[in-house]
């Protein structure tokens, strides 16, 4: 069986941010991850977890680290999302990197008997935010900047997410097809 998922940023909008994703049913949570980070263009530099409504809600699935877990966690390279996922609506919350507090809303649309053995982008929406540009806030002050060329930082922030002089930062980019081919890797 294969399930079909919708990942969508929370706090993003205009455009939103969100990637349809097909999925093996015995991928673990933390293959999962990982198919999400190639999907949004992370670069999976940042601790991450899966849990029912995001923070102080549980199980929470991560890789576990005894010294910082104040509470059990699921280990997410045991955990197969098939051990969770049973019902399409079904929900969850991925956070990726805690200090900026990247929110996806997770969303089982479907459950096919489709066999698959990777993952696969199937359908997606606007450009992923550049990691450690602040989280939803820093990211709609980020595309501010970049819209107005008479502001102070506009050379700066086009640097930094490294566009060249006839570049613009294009926030309802999405390329499928080199997110599939990536995807397929994982």
């Amino acid at each position: 069986m294969a399930f079909q998922f919708k990942i969508q940023l929370k706090d993003i909008i205009a455009p939103p941010v969100w990637r349809r994703l097909s999925v093996p049913e015995q991928f673990t949570f933390y293959r999962f991850h990982k198919a999400i980070q190639v999907a949004f263009g992370w670069g999976n530099t940042h601790l991450f977890q899966f849990s029912p409504g995001g923070y102080n809600s549980h199980p929470v699935i991560t890789i576990p680290n005894p010294e910082w877990d104040a509470e059990p966690v699921l280990d997410g390279k045991k955990t197969r999302l098939s051990d969770i996922f049973s019902a399409p609506k079904q929900k969850f919350v991925y956070l990726y990197d805690l200090g900026d507090n990247w929110i996806h809303t997770v969303t089982l649309e479907k459950i096919t008997e489709e066999k698959i053995l990777r993952a696969d982008c199937i359908a997606g929406k606007g450009a992923c935010p550049p990691e450690d540009c602040g989280g939803s806030w820093g990211y709609t002050n980020l595309k501010d900047i970049l819209c107005d060329l008479q502001h102070p930082e506009y050379t700066q922030m086009k640097e930094w997410v490294g566009l060249a002089k006839s570049q613009n930062w294009d926030a309802e980019y999405f390329n499928l097809e080199r997110t599939r081919a990536a995807i397929q890797r994982v």
